[in-house]
């Protein structure tokens, strides 16, 4: 797909988007927020233990 079908489909989704009334749950989003969970299960915030195992090891010279 080039650039230019790209961008018009961004733009067509960024418009339904924006212009569809959409019913927002926000007891689901206010016991997502209070768990410190994201929506796939994972912990916003989980950071490894030791820094020197970051797995970018690999990439550096």
């Amino acid at each position: 797909m080039g650039r230019g079908r790209a961008k018009a489909k961004q733009t067509k989704v960024a418009r339904e988007l924006k212009y569809s009334s959409h019913s927002t749950d926000f007891d689901a989003l206010q016991r997502e927020l209070s768990s410190g969970e994201s929506a796939n299960g994972h912990f916003s915030d989980e950071r490894p233990d030791d820094p020197s195992e970051d797995g970018y090891d690999d990439y550096r010279r």
